[in-house]
This record gives structure tokens, C-alpha cells and sequence, in this order.
């Protein structure tokens, strides 16, 4: 503590002094290091004040040399403190002198512990990098790796910054072998390979104690990603080396062995670019030193070389994708086409393909490289070669039975091609025999051979020619034995039926359509059904109309709606020409509740029509009511409005102003307007004063109940409006703080405004719809010159009554103008 004081006090002693001259202070902090020789701030600050006292003189003043001295008194006591050795080698290296400051930092080093010694080392770094002198800086670097040996990246840099590139080179592949190396920018172990390679490929001349073959053959199995680059760099080496058949070599293996096409890419243009600039090259040396005959006979050899090398690439690419995948088969298709015009090839490359491609991994049809290689020797008019080919395809183990079938197919063609008829009827029917051991046709624990005998592609070519070539017999047992193994299709059974008919077999030909039926279901069954049904119709007509009945009802049970509008058709078709008129009209019934909903109102249509041709008009009156009950809104608007047209015709007003009340419930006035005045129209036709009341009334009746559907009104305003978006809020820009039921209310309103407004004038005139005293005279009027056969009744009707109906609305009175009625008021 007394130690501490004392310091204490020199210190505030020497801030006080601190105008002195500079001797004067430099004596005063010599007493106090005499006094106190261990204390670390006197020397500190000592130092520090003769450092600065020298600053701005020449580096050859005695003066520096007496604060080195000072210095080296300072080192006797405070040799372990980092930071006075720090700015002393500073100034060191400030003066310039290079030896003397290389020891100092070395008895730096020796005097601090190892562990300072990482604060003295970036210095020291500093001071070697700064002076030309290499052997100097290798050294230093060396003993640095001892301490740090992940600093070895700012090492191989200042070598290869130095020219130094063989001890780089060396560096480098130690740290790409240690596997625990951690690069400090960063680095992955392939880019510092990559490094490597570009570094011991591009100075082949400074790189001599690695193998540089070796290390980079290496590479090309660490980093099977990368192989392009690989191999650019190692053929580089041999180029710059000037061992150019070396490089060629490098190339070719390097196109023999990529697997993806980006290094096939790399690696081919590469191998061009040199095969360019070794013509450039040659070209040069001939311009300049004259040409001779060898030149020229070296000229064309190159040319010739660059020429089939550039030939080659469509095969060699080629040859890289079925590297990638062996069984691609339309690869193997195009490498064949490659060859085209060279037979050999050819027959090479397809031999190679059906060796090669394995069905089981096969992508694409592995049946058409056999199917292709047969084909190319019937080409060229070598049938028994082609038949071998496609015999040996039959005992391919393939995936796909369809495979297989497709062979046994060509096979038959092959022979129809060539007119041996009988040949192709045997190698079918020998494809379709039953095999020692039955399978079913999915079991894939099965070879296809054992279960080709299911296929309908081999059955069906089998059919078509026993139907050409064949006899009846022979024909009808191949139909018959599909339809026993179940592996028919409706096109099948109806060609089947067909078949017996054209023979006169038509009860066979019946039966066939049954035994098909009972193969399937709805919906496949349908086809079969309407040819059944109308073959058997044309057949017999009426004659056989009980089993006509019985196979239309056996044909709609179960029947879904989707079919079953043709199938009702053709049973009410049957019943109008050949049986009752009650039974085609219970069939038209019985349809209109059977079909789908979206074709009830065709249905409907075409029961309307047919009743009102068999029975009159009135017999459809029924029909109108099912109709408007079962359809939707819209269908069922039409069938009012047809439906009151149709009575209006009979003269029944009264029915028709029924239906047009009933129909009115589902009618808004603002979306339905031409059903409102279609009903206006037949009132003022038809109608009297009352009557056009109660129909105002019912319009604002629906006009309120519609009104309260808030539901109906957002959904109709948002089909109507343009501009909305899907929200409510686009209903009312600018009103975003308000509640969506009251945008709604005003939107409503809106609408209701345009549309009064988009009235037509016409019918704006004609009649004011609101009630009012002082126009019962003139709508009496019109009343009685719209219909002047109407019996007039009294007029002693009490109009306080009937304002005071509990249900009735109170509206304003309001004059009707005489303009209004036009020339039906009288002058």
C-alpha cells in the first residue's frame, strides 16, 4: 500500500512538472524509477514521454538511440509486460532497422508466456510481410503455424503472393487432407481443393514435388459433383505441360466416364476449345515460317479431328444419359437413330439395348426395343431373323402383361404384313391357349407368360381375325371363351351381338347382350342397354311387348339418374307405338321423378307435349301442377307463365289470374320484372279495377317479404353491382365505419332508386300503381273499355273497411293524371 501511495504521489508530482522542460522531466521520473524500479505506470508513461520527445526527428538522432536504451533498462524489470514490448518493436520498425527489430521480437516471444504470445504475432506478421525478404517471412510463418496452424490460409497466400507456389502447393493439400482443418473464410474442403487444382494445373513449370495426376484423380472421387471441372483442370495441366496427346487422352476418358450432362457440357467444350486453338496454332506457325506439305498433311489431320469430334457430340451426349439410366428405352430408341444409314451400329446398339434394359427398371416400353429390332430386319427383307427376334421377345420375363401382348400382337401382324394368314391364326391362338399353371392377370408373383392368356389386346386381335378368316364356329367359341374368362368390355359383347346378327342369329345375339350384362355395372352397362333394347324393339316391335316390359324395367332398376332419360324414352316410345296410351304416359310420369334435376324440365317439356298430343290440352293441366311443384324457382316460373298462357287461351281467366298469384310468390319485382308485366299486361286485358289492385297489393306484398331477406338481397346486389369485390364494404366506398347491415340497407335502396328510374317511360304512363279516391272513376273506366262484355256490378263497396285490414299498409293518397291512360280516357 505504501508502494501504491508512493506511485500515486510521483505520478501527481510529475502532472504538476508537466511545463518543465523536457530534461527536467526526464530527471524527475528517473528519481521516481529509482525509488520505485518495479513500478509498471512510471515506466509506462516514461517511455511513452521519450518516445514522443524523439518523434518528429531523423531516425539516425542519437536520440533514439538513447531511448532504445532506455528501453532495453525498462526490459530488466519489465520483461513480462506485452504491451511495453508492443511499442517498442513499434518503434523499431519505425526506425527502419530490420535485424534489430526481428530479435527483439524474438526475445519477446521468449521472454512472454505462450500465452501473450498471440498478441505479439500480428505485429510480427506485419514486420515480416513489409520487407522483400522471403526466406526471412517463411521462417517467421512456420514458427507462427506451430502456435496457430488454422492460420495456414494467410500463409499459403503470402507464398503464392511471394512466387512460392511449390511449398503453397504443399501447404494446400495438408490442410485439404486433414478433415479437421476449419477454414477461417469460410472455405469448404472443395473450394480449397478447387484452389489446389487451379493452382498446381495452372504452373505445371513451379509445381514439381506433387504428383499433380494423382492428386487430382483423387478429387475426381472425393467430389463426383464436381467431375467437370475435375477433369478441365487435370487435361490444363497436361496442356500447359505441353503434353497435348496426354490432354487429348484426358478429354476422351473424361466423355467416356461424366454421368451428368452440365460436366459432359464443361467437358466438351473444353476439349473443343483446345481442338480450336491447337488449328489457331498451327495455322499461326505455318503463316509465319512458311507452309510445307507435312504442315499441310497436320493442318488437315487436325481439321479431320475437330470435324469428328463435333460429329460425335449428339452420340456422345447420348451415351452420358444412358450412363445416368441404363434402362431408359427411349434413349436407347434415339441412339439407334443416331446410327441411322449404318447397319451394323444399328444391329450393335439394339442387341447392347435388349441386353442391357432390365423390364423390371425399364423406363418406357421395354416391348418396343424387340418389337423395333424385328422391325429393322423386316426392313431389310430378313424375315427369319425378324421372326427369332420376336420369338426369343416371348420368353422376356417383362413387367406389364400388356408387354408381352403387344409382342404376340406384332408377331400376328408380322405375318398378316406378308399374307401368311394361317401362320398368324396359329401364333395367336398359341399366345391364347391356356398355360400348364393358370394365374390370375394382376398376380405380378407370376411370370406374364402364365397370365397373357388374359389379355384382351391378344383376344381381341385373336377375334377380328377368326371374323376375316375364320368360320362362324371358330369365331363364336373366341367370343364365348371372353366373355367365360370375364375379361370383356362392352365393345366387346356389342360387337359380339352384332357379329351373331349379321349371321341371322338373332335370339343368339340376345343372349349375348345378357351374358354381358350380367358382367357389369352402371355406368358401363349403359351402351349395352340402349343397343339391347333397340335391337330387340326393332326386332319384334310390339309382338313381344310383355318382354319388351320386362327387359325396360329389368334395364331401370337401378339405373341412376344420369342414364336413365334415354332408357324412359325409348320405354315410353315403345309403349305409344305398340302398346297404351296410360302406360306411356305413367312412363313419362315415372321419368320425370327418375331423371336428374338438371333435365326434369326437358322431361316435363316433352310429357306436356305428348300428353296434349294423345290426350287434348286440358289432361295437362295436372302435369303443369307437378311440374311448377317439383322444378326450381326458374323452371317453375316458366311453367306458370306457360301454364296461364294456356288457360287464357281456354278462356279460363279466373285459373289464370290463380296461377299468376301463385307464381308471383317466387318472383321478385326487382330481378323478375318481365313476369310482372306479363301479369299487368293480362290485367289490363283481362281484368277490372279489383283485380289490378290485388295485384299492386300482392307486388308490394313480395316486394316487403323480399325486402327482409337479407340473405337474397347481399346476393343479388353483389351479382347486379360491377364493382363489388366480395366484400360488403364495396357496397358503400367510403363508409367503412359503418355496420354491414346498415351498407346493406342503403345499397338496397340505391338499387331500388336505379331501377324505378330505368323504367321505361312507356310504362312509367301507363299505369300508377298507388291507390287513390280520386282515380276510382277513371280506372273503372279503363276497367270497362278494356272488357266491355264484363257485367257490371255495384259500387257499394265501403272503403273505410277495406282501410282497415289488419294486414293492409296505409300509403298516401296521390291523384292519377289523365295522361296516364293515354287514349283509352274518353274526350
Amino acid at each position: 500500500m505504501r508502494n501504491q501511495f508512493s506511485v500515486k504521489c510521483w505520478l501527481r508530482y510529475i502532472e504538476f512538472k508537466q511545463g518543465a522542460p523536457k530534461p527536467r522531466l526526464n530527471q524527475l521520473y528517473e528519481r521516481a524509477l529509482k525509488l520505485l524500479p518495479c513500478s509498471y505506470k512510471l515506466w509506462y508513461r516514461y517511455l511513452k514521454a521519450r518516445r514522443s520527445q524523439v518523434k518528429h526527428r531523423c531516425v539516425t538522432d542519437p536520440a533514439y538511440e538513447d531511448v532504445n536504451n532506455c528501453h532495453e533498462r525498462a526490459f530488466v524489470f519489465m520483461h513480462k509486460m506485452p504491451r511495453l514490448w508492443l511499442d517498442y518493436c513499434q518503434f523499431l520498425m519505425e526506425q527502419g532497422r530490420i535485424t534489430h527489430t526481428r530479435r527483439t521480437f524474438d526475445r519477446a516471444l521468449r521472454a512472454l508466456p505462450i500465452t501473450q504470445h498471440s498478441r505479439i504475432w500480428p505485429l510480427y506478421l506485419r514486420f515480416l510481410r513489409s520487407h522483400s525478404l522471403p526466406e526471412t517471412a517463411v521462417r517467421g510463418y512456420r514458427r507462427f503455424l506451430k502456435l496457430s496452424p488454422e492460420s495456414a490460409e494467410e500463409y499459403i497466400e503470402y507464398l503464392k503472393s511471394s512466387d512460392r507456389l511449390d511449398e503453397a502447393a504443399q501447404r494446400l493439400a495438408t490442410v485439404v487432407n486433414d478433415e479437421h482443418f476449419v477454414s477461417k473464410a469460410g472455405k469448404s474442403n472443395y473450394q480449397l481443393w478447387h484452389e489446389l487444382c487451379d493452382l498446381i494445373s495452372q504452373n505445371p513449370d513451379k509445381v514439381q514435388s506433387l504428383n499433380v495426376d494423382a492428386i487430382i484423380r483423387g478429387g475426381l472421387t472425393r467430389f463426383t459433383d464436381q467431375l467437370g471441372k475435375l477433369w478441365c483442370s487435370l487435361a490444363d495441366y497436361y496442356i500447359r505441360s505441353g503434353h497435348f496427346e496426354k490432354a487429348r487422352d484426358v478429354y476422351e476418358e473424361a466423355i467416356r466416364t461424366v454421368m451428368t450432362v452440365r460436366d459432359f457440357t464443361q467437358v466438351f467444350d473444353s476439349y473443343a476449345q483446345f481442338e480450336e486453338s491447337m488449328i489457331a496454332a498451327k495455322m499461326e506457325t505455318t503463316s509465319e515460317l512458311g507452309r510445307e506439305e507435312e504442315d499441310d498433311v497436320d493442318l488437315e489431320l487436325r481439321l479431320a479431328r475437330f470435324e469428328q469430334l463435333i460429329s460425335r457430340r449428339p452420340l456422345l451426349l447420348n451415351s452420358v444419359l444412358l450412363r445416368q439410366n441404363p434402362h431408359h428405352v427411349h434413349e436407347w430408341h434415339k441412339r439407334v437413330a443416331l446410327h441411322q444409314g449404318r447397319p451394323r451400329e444399328i444391329i450393335n446398339t439394339y442387341t447392347e439395348a435388349v441386353q442391357t434394359v432390365d423390364p423390371f427398371k425399364a423406363t418406357g416400353k421395354p416391348h418396343t426395343l424387340w418389337v423395333a429390332f424385328a422391325k429393322f430386319y423386316e426392313d431389310n427383307g430378313q424375315l427369319d431373323d425378324a421372326r427369332i427376334i420376336l420369338e426369343k421377345a416371348t420368353r422376356v420375363s417383362f413387367k406389364q402383361v400388356d408387354d408381352l401382348a403387344s409382342v404376340w400382337c406384332e408377331c400376328g401382324e408380322l405375318e398378316l404384313r406378308h399374307e401368311n394368314y394361317d401362320q398368324a391364326l396359329r401364333l395367336l391362338r398359341k399366345a391364347t391357349a391356356l398355360p400348364a399353371r393358370r394365374a390370375e392377370y394382376f398376380d405380378s408373383s407370376e411370370p406374364v407368360q402364365n397370365r397373357v392368356y388374359k389379355s384382351l389386346k391378344v383376344w381381341s386381335m385373336l377375334a377380328d381375325l377368326e371374323e376375316s378368316l375364320g368360320t362362324f364356329q371358330s369365331t363364336k367359341s373366341v367370343y364365348d371363351r371372353i366373355l367365360d374368362l370375364r375379361i370383356a368390355t362392352p365393345q366387346i359383347v356389342i360387337n359380339y351381338a352384332m357379329f351373331l346378327e349379321e349371321h341371322k342369329y338373332f335370339e343368339e345375339s340376345f343372349k349375348a347382350y345378357e351374358r354381358g350384362i350380367s358382367l357389369f355395372k352402371w355406368p358401363n352397362v349403359s351402351d349395352i342397354w340402349s343397343t339391347y333394347l333397340t335391337k330387340f324393339i326393332t326386332r319384334y316391335g310390339g309382338r313381344k311387348l310383355e318382354r319388351a316390359r320386362d327387359l325396360f324395367e329389368q334395364a331401370l332398376d337401378g339405373c341412376p339418374p344420369k342414364y336413365a332419360k334415354t332408357l324412359y324414352l325409348l320405354y315410353a316410345q315403345l309403349e305409344e307405338e305398340w302398346g297404351l296410351a296410360r302406360h306411356a304416359m305413367a312412363v313419362y310420369e315415372r321419368a320425370t321423378q327418375a331423371v336428374e334435376p338438371a333435365q326434369q324440365y326437358d322431361m316435363f317439356n316433352i310429357y306436356i307435349k305428348r300428353a296434349a298430343e294423345i290426350y287434348g290440352v286440358t289432361y295437362t293441366r295436372g302435369i303443369y301442377q307437378k311440374a311448377i311443384e317439383v322444378l326450381s324457382d326458374e323452371h317453375a316460373r316458366e311453367m306458370c307463365l306457360r301454364f296461364a298462357d294456356m288457360e287464357c287461351k281456354l278462356g279460363e281467366i279466373d285459373r289464370a289470374r290463380a296461377i299468376y298469384s301463385f307464381c308471383s310468390q317466387i318472383c321478385d319485382p326487382r330481378t323478375t320484372g318481365a313476369f310482372w308485366q306479363t301479369w299487368k299486361d293480362f290485367e289490363v286485358r283481362h281484368g277490372n279495377e279489383d283485380t289490378i289492385r290485388e295485384m299492386l297489393r300482392i307486388r308490394r306484398s313480395v316486394q316487403a317479404t323480399y325486402n327482409t331477406q337479407v340473405n337474397f338481397m347481399a346476393s343479388q346486389m353483389l351479382k347486379v353491382s360491377s364493382s363489388a369485390t366480395g366484400t360488403v364494404s364495396d357496397l358503400a366506398p367510403g363508409q367503412s365505419g359503418m355496420d354491414d347491415m346498415k351498407l346493406l340497407e342503403q345499397r338496397a335502396e340505391q338499387l331500388a332508386a336505379e331501377a324505378e328510374h330505368d323504367q321505361p317511360p312507356q310504362a312509367q304512363n301507363k299505369i300508377l300503381f298507388v291507390r287513390s279516391d280520386a282515380s276510382r272513376e277513371e280506372l273503372a273506366e279503363l276497367a270497362q273499355q278494356a272488357n266491355p262484355e264484363e257485367i257490371e256490378l255495384g259500387e257499394d263497396e265501403d272503403e273505410d273497411e277495406m282501410d282497415l285490414e289488419p294486414n293492409e299498409v296505409q300509403l298516401e293518397q296521390q291523384s292519377v293524371p289523365a295522361a296516364v291512360f293515354g287514349s283509352l280516357k274518353e274526350d
